[in-house]
């Protein structure tokens, strides 16, 4: 409960039922470690948070900025994407709240992009729950909009996978291949090799700790070699 409460001071959040937080920062992993004592996951929350986060970012693109449909769906996913989450969940100090099994514990699981981003859509459907949608979107909004200007600005983190399929398929009507050449480390601290290749053109390979970073990392590189920023 004090933990519970040192969150709420953190995030400027207040529930009236506290249990819902509770849950929003349970993993999966925890409560299947934990059967005992009938804890329940974040798992339900993460997908009710998923659809507030839309409708939330949606409705102040709509509002704030004059677009075309593509466009709205373009800055949307850069804001709502796995590493913008992760990045205010850290902000957030989430990863020092989330109970996670021992299991994930020992291979850094609380400091991993996916079980972050999805946290923090556990929590806005926590906040949803419990307060209703104008609070929780207020609540997403105080931690987005910033974000969403650095989109409107370019000036935010590139999804570069993103950027380089849509210019292979509007050049070249196909998408870029990825292909995993090797893969070498520890468990605990593996490196992923990966090259990209389309329309006779191959690119890489480009390394990264995790396969998704190692395909990003590529797709930068085959993305400057084509002489964008």
């Amino acid at each position: 409960m004090e933990e519970l409460l040192l969150f709420e001071k953190i995030s400027k959040l207040h529930f009236d039922d506290i249990s819902l937080l509770d849950t929003a920062l349970t993993h999966s992993s925890y409560a299947n470690e934990n059967k005992s004592l009938n804890v329940s996951d974040n798992e339900r929350l993460e997908f009710l948070g998923d659809s507030v986060l839309s409708i939330s970012v949606s409705d102040y693109l709509y509002r704030t900025f004059h677009c075309n449909e593509g466009e709205y769906t373009r800055i949307r996913s850069f804001v709502v994407s796995e590493d913008a989450l992760a990045a205010i969940a850290k902000d957030l100090s989430v990863d020092n709240f989330i109970l996670v099994g021992r299991g994930e514990e020992s291979t850094g699981g609380r400091d991993k992009k996916a079980i972050l981003a999805d946290c923090m859509e556990a929590i806005f459907a926590a906040c949803y729950l419990d307060k209703g949608f104008e609070a929780v979107k207020e609540f997403i909004l105080s931690l987005l909009v910033p974000e969403i200007h650095r989109v409107i600005e370019n000036k935010h983190k590139k999804d570069y996978k993103t950027l380089l399929q849509e210019y292979v398929q509007k050049k070249f009507k196909t998408i870029p291949t990825y292909t995993l050449i090797k893969s070498d480390g520890p468990d605990h601290d593996q490196k992923f090799y990966f090259k990209v290749a389309f329309h006779n053109q191959t690119f890489g390979p480009m390394e990264g700790h995790s396969k998704k970073d190692a395909e990003q990392n590529v797709a930068k590189h085959a993305w400057e070699q084509l002489g964008f920023e």
